[in-house]
This record gives structure tokens, C-alpha cells and sequence, in this order.
């Protein structure tokens, strides 16, 4: 019986972020896990395995690829109101009992899904980018699984998608190596990091580090990449204040530009037990952040009750520069460089170089607006 394993063992090329070392072992640099791999075995994330002396890592297609919303991602200072070509394959580093996105990122600990096999899809660099701009996307972004384990097949695709005028964006659990950095630095606009803890002991229950996440999230920020970091908050897990202070005065030290983004958890994956996040968690989450100094706090995923946590503020007069519901934007009043409109602050960010081709919705469109499918 073919597994899913088997047939993602077919999609690979060797790997360029790998240490050859004495007697067929290899490091692999992906991810901040650091892998040694001796002949026959593979690393933690199971798609990078050796292959007598070579490292072999995903390659040649998707398990997932459509055109959405930018802010979905989230990125709130990134294009706003522009669609990002979004693609996955499969596989992660880290195994969270709460992964929201688990068919695509932890389908390699259930090996035999059939429902996995059939997602598979092969695709070239060239046809994915040429999807992209055929539905009007401004950004291609790696996500959905864990992008640093499959960082090779990206920069294949990020390559083409620069020539053809696309930024490109990580959606990542940011347990990267400056290796892995400084291979996506001439591609790569936006980094977005996944903040799960601000405990090391509570990080290693879900297969990583904190020291390494901290680092990677400072290492973004220096070597220029738009960073924007999320915080899934879990009841009982990381809804703490002391928590949730620690983490934005972590990230107000980074920069205070930094926008951080508390999101609602559900009960999903191995983790049913927990319950939703409130809105009022949410909002506390929000206020800490602003208390801690970070200018840009968001609370996302509960369209409506978050309130003006969805929207940009000037933090200089408070004028609203952009309004959203959900992942739609609702009205965007930037102006052409970057500022606001009332008091000239310039705010951090990637923008549009026209404010008027900024792409804006209603409140009807967002409710029955579906995802374009890639054909």
C-alpha cells in the first residue's frame, strides 16, 4: 500500500541548506533544529531525509495553493487590500496539539492519509507564478505547512516571482537558522512569525525552542524583512497577563514598530478540550501590547467584537488610516508616501507607491467573498 510518505519520497531534489560531514552524515540548516541525518534516516520534520551521503528535500509540488486576502495571512502593513498566491506542501518541525493548520503540517504523523495523497499536486516554479499574476496577486507567500523545512523548493519559486514584479512573503513557526535567513534575504519582503509562548518549557512540549524563535524574530528585523508576529491565544496555555506582557515587551525591545496580532484559538487537531478564546481575552491581549509600547496591536479573527483592534491608527494623532472587518479592507486613507494624512507621520510598513489603487470591499463582500482556487 503506497503512503503519503512514499510519494512525497518521489518529489525531491537534493538540498542546498545541508553540511556534508565524515561517513555520509549531513546537518541540515533548515530549520533550528540542526539535524544530523545519517544515511537512510531523516530529520524531525520527515520530508528532509539522506539519501546515501545527500540530502533530499521537497520539490516539484503543492498541497495547497490559492489567491486570498494579504491580511489573512496576517499581514495588516504589507500591501493592504492586495491578494497573495499562497502555497504549501507538507510536513513541520514542531507538533503543537492546537495546529490550526494540521491537515497540511502534521499529515506526515497519520503516514498512510488518503486524503493527503490526493491534495499532492505537481507544479512547476513558472506555472505557480504564472498563476499568480494571472489573478491580479501582488505577493506570493510559502505557508499552510511549515515553510523553513522546504525553503529550497520556495527560493525556486520565489526567484520567478521577483522577475515578475511579485513580493514574497514566510508564514512561518520561526524556528529558522540564519543560514535559512540569509538564503531567503535576496527574495524574501515579509517574514511572518508565530509566537506561541514565552515559555521555554511550554515551546519544547510543542518540539522547539524559545531562545531560537526570539533570535530568529531579532535576525529578521536586522537584516530588513517586513516582520509581522502572531499570537495564537489558547486558554489555559498562554493567556496569562504576565505572559502576554512578556511577549510584547520581548517584541517592543525588537522594535516598537512591530505589529503584533492576538488571535482567537479554536478547538481543532488534539487539542478539543480548551475552549474558544473570548473576545474579551482578546482585547485584554490588545491592551497589554499597547501598555508594553508596541504602535500597532491587533486583534484578529472575530470579525466585529475586536472592535478598533482591527484597524491601523496613526500613533501620532490617532487619526484611522486603514479600516478593516475580518481580512477586508474597508477604507484606507494613507497617502502616497506612506503617512498620515492629518499629522505627516511616515508609518512603518510596505505600501502602495499610489494609495488610490489600494483595493477596498464592504462588509457584504467580505461575509460571501470566497477563496479564488487555482486552476
Amino acid at each position: 500500500m503506497s503512503t503519503v510518505a512514499d510519494a512525497l519520497d518521489r518529489l525531491t531534489a537534493p538540498g542546498s541548506l545541508v553540511q556534508a560531514l565524515p561517513g555520509g552524515d549531513v546537518r541540515c540548516l533548515a530549520c533550528g533544529h540542526r539535524c544530523l541525518i545519517r544515511p537512510g534516516r531523516r530529520g524531525v520534520c520527515r520530508v528532509r531525509f539522506n539519501q546515501d551521503g545527500v540530502l533530499r528535500v521537497p520539490w516539484g509540488y503543492v498541497a495547497g495553493l490559492q489567491c486570498d486576502p494579504t491580511e489573512k495571512k496576517p499581514f495588516y502593513h504589507l500591501l493592504p487590500g492586495s491578494e497573495t498566491l499562497t502555497f504549501g506542501m507538507l510536513g513541520c518541525d514542531f507538533h503543537c496539539d492546537f495546529c490550526q493548520n494540521w491537515l497540511s503540517s502534521q499529515t506526515l504523523r497519520d503516514p498512510h492519509s488518503g486524503e493527503a495523497t490526493r491534495a499532492i499536486r505537481r507544479i512547476t516554479p513558472e506555472a505557480m507564478v504564472g498563476e499568480g499574476v494571472r489573478l491580479g496577486a501582488q505577493v506570493v507567500a510559502s505557508s499552510y505547512n511549515e515553510p523553513l523545512i522546504t525553503t529550497e523548493w520556495a527560493l525556486a519559486v520565489f526567484e520567478r516571482a521577483v522577475a515578475a514584479g511579485l513580493r514574497c512573503a514566510y508564514v512561518s513557526n520561526g524556528n529558522a537558522t540564519p543560514e535559512v535567513l540569509e538564503a531567503l534575504r535576496p527574495y524574501l519582503t515579509a517574514f511572518k512569525v508565530d509566537l506561541k509562548t514565552m515559555q521555554d518549557r511550554q515551546y519544547r512540549r510543542l518540539g522547539g525552542v524559545l531562545a531560537n524563535v526570539l533570535d530568529s524574530i531579532r535576525r529578521a528585523h536586522g537584516l530588513g524583512f517586513w516582520v509581522e508576529v502572531v499570537t495564537l491565544v489558547v486558554p489555559g496555555f498562554n493567556d496569562s497577563t504576565d505572559e502576554l506582557m512578556d511577549a510584547a515587551r520581548f517584541l517592543s525591545s525588537v522594535s516598537p514598530d512591530i505589529p503584533w496580532h492576538v488571535t482567537a484559538f479554536h478547538p481543532d487537531y488534539r487539542m478539543t478540550d480548551a475552549p474558544p478564546t473570548p473576545p474579551e481575552t482578546l482585547i485584554r491581549a490588545a491592551e497589554i501590547g499597547q501598555e508594553a509600547g508596541l504602535k500597532f496591536v491587533y486583534a484578529g479573527n472575530l470579525p466585529g467584537p475586536s472592535g478598533d483592534y482591527e484597524n491601523t491608527n496613526c500613533p501620532g494623532c490617532g487619526t484611522r488610516l486603514i479600516e478593516r472587518l475580518g481580512f477586508a479592507v474597508l477604507g484606507y486613507h494613507l497617502t502616497d508616501a506612506g503617512t498620515c494624512p492629518s499629522c505627516g507621520l511616515s508609518i512603518p510598513g510596505v505600501w502602495e507607491s499610489t494609495a488610490g489603487t489600494v483595493r477596498t470591499t464592504s462588509p457584504d463582500a467580505f461575509f460571501n467573498r470566497r477563496p479564488r482556487l487555482v486552476r
